[in-house]
């Protein structure tokens, strides 16, 4: 968020004082770091473990035959 608003700030003195070209390399310095913090938005709201569910252990026990489940 800081880089964006130094960036914002900077754009604002470039056209103050006429720096056109200045003014549009800023512009695309600015799009660059928009969309990187739109990825980092996205990847935040993403959730990063999924639920599997717990798994139900199945015991078989060739001793007696009998299977038996907790």
């Amino acid at each position: 968020m800081e880089i964006r608003d130094n960036l914002l700030a900077r754009i604002e003195e470039a056209h103050r004082e006429g720096w056109l070209g200045e003014v549009e390399g800023l512009k695309v310095s600015l799009a660059g770091t928009q969309q990187k913090l739109a990825q980092i938005d996205e990847r935040i709201r993403r959730p990063s473990t999924i639920n599997l569910g717990i798994p139900v252990l199945r015991h078989t026990s060739t001793d007696s035959g009998e299977t038996s489940t907790p």
